[in-house]
């Protein structure tokens, strides 16, 4: 007998899911309140990466003197300038068309769509507040009378999988007004490029905005409240990021927890708790997220959560209550866009008895989108201080690479772990221009448990960054005398 699965929430944990259900014959209905895709492609993920790659893309007008190019008579930045309403309108269309072709593809696969907000009555129920045409399908379409005008529809799953994702953390003291004070979802309506722009939160959103904005050529300063940058990141890593931020005109304010934002005449006035104030023209909050759990009939179901709100889930994506999965930043397990989509496959391969394996987050592989880039997998530079995890390192700074010296490349390394005695390979980091793409192969290393000399064996191509990597591994050979 055919199962139905009805997914509350179209982000990576959704729309990633809804695929392989179709694909193993399924009945799958996906229901998305804001549009396919999700924060993750409608206000988040694609959009920032989007304004990230602008920057860097003006980044390489004012490099371009340091390699000997340039346009006769300008200045050191080519007297390019950032045009935020023509920046925004194309990371908009971007969004929306990404969007576009994911809804298509689940279209085409059978899925059918719903635009509305989904809660459970019960196990194996889930009401939908429609809204007017609403419904779509890869099928000829026949909603009722009430789907057409808006209202209330009930679905019947042999399995719910719950991906509705997380929104911006916001403070009392600092309440955003879309204008002057802003979240990270709010900053793609701004009408002008920020004269000064105070982001407060030093975690991974807040660091790779700052740096954008750094690169669109506003003024910023950058408000954490631990020692550091990037506080749960590589130390090294943050270090050097942190130094690339001040060389390139960033203020840093370390220690400093933000107490309140006001807004005052055309600016606001940031308060730190210590009693100092920064006036700017604009802030940025970026204080983390909270769960979208609330109002979805979870606790009425039995859906157990923690106290932060997230679902409780196991490794295979289970809650509590039998039929019920969920996936993504709903559930607190790692708020990474590619975890989302493996949880969402996970939960449905385990629900209809396709081959499954348990979610292993020390294969995932991260990445920062700053400039340079960081990109971590397995074990951290903290497991080995700690003891936590027997094994050696060995970082390698790229100042010494000849690749990184064609391309102008002043900052980054690269570090690998390997486990004392057998010499397998559990993690590493990148820092360097594209170390997102630089990070697969020591993925690949971790999770197929290679040696450092079967990767140090590896070609690679000269000259190439990648020569970093296998350079890296053949420092941490060891000798039979060893």
């Amino acid at each position: 007998m055919q199962k139905s699965v009805v997914i509350v929430g179209g982000g990576p944990g959704g729309y990633e899911a809804a695929l392989p259900a179709a694909h193993l014959g399924a009945r799958v209905t996906v229901v998305e309140r804001e549009g396919v895709g999700g924060a993750a492609v409608l206000t988040d993920c694609v959009p920032s990466k989007a304004l990230i790659a602008t920057a860097d893309f003006m980044d390489r007008f004012s490099a371009a003197d340091r390699i000997g190019v340039g346009f006769d008579g300008a200045p050191g930045d080519q007297g390019v300038r950032a045009r935020l309403t023509d920046v925004n309108s194309r990371i908009m269309r971007l969004a929306s068309a990404q969007s576009t072709d994911i809804r298509d593809k689940l279209l085409d696969a059978g899925v059918e769509v719903i635009r509305g907000a989904g809660r459970l009555v019960r196990p194996g129920v889930v009401e939908v507040a429609t809204e007017v045409d609403s419904v779509e399908s890869g099928e000829e379409p026949s909603p009722s009378a009430e789907e057409r005008r808006g209202g209330t529809r009930q679905l019947d799953a042999d399995v719910i999988l719950v991906a509705t994702g997380a929104r911006p953390r916001v403070l009392d003291t600092a309440v955003p007004d879309g204008e002057r004070i802003l979240t990270w979802q709010q900053i793609y309506e701004l009408p002008e490029l920020p004269e000064h722009l105070v982001v407060i939160g030093s975690g991974v959103t807040g660091a790779e905005l700052a740096h954008a904005y750094l690169g669109l050529g506003c003024r910023v300063t950058l408000v954490s409240s631990r020692e550091r940058v990037l506080p749960g990141e590589d130390q090294d890593a943050a270090t050097v990021l942190e130094e690339v931020f001040r060389s390139r005109g960033m203020t840093v304010l370390n220690r400093s927890r933000a107490a309140g934002v006001v807004r005052v005449g055309d600016g606001v006035v940031v308060t730190l708790e210590d009693g100092r104030e920064v006036s700017a023209s604009h802030a940025l909050l970026a204080v983390g997220s909270i769960p979208n759990t609330a109002d979805l009939g979870l606790e009425q179901a039995g859906v157990q959560l923690s106290a932060s709100g997230h679902i409780d889930v196991d490794r295979v994506s289970r809650t509590s209550v039998p039929g019920i999965y969920a996936a993504g930043d709903c559930t607190g397990v790692l708020p990474l866009a590619s975890v989302a989509a493996m949880q969402g496959r996970i939960a449905i391969a385990h629900a209809l008895g396709d081959a499954v394996a348990p979610l292993n987050l020390g294969r995932v592989s991260s990445n920062i989108f700053t400039d340079p880039e960081i990109a971590t997998v397995g074990v951290s530079q903290a497991d080995v201080d700690s003891g936590k995890v027997d094994a050696r390192a060995v970082m390698l700074p790229l100042t010494g690479n000849p690749r990184a010296k064609m391309q102008n490349t002043k900052h980054g390394f690269v570090k690998i772990f390997a486990r004392n005695g057998s010499d397998t390979i559990l993690g590493g980091v990148v820092v360097a221009p594209r170390a997102s793409e630089l990070i697969f192969p020591l993925t690949l290393a971790v999770a197929n448990r290679l040696n450092v000399d079967q990767f140090a064996s590896t070609f690679t191509v000269y000259p190439s960054m990648s020569g970093s990597i296998a350079e890296a591994a053949r420092q941490l050979h060891t000798t039979l005398a060893d």
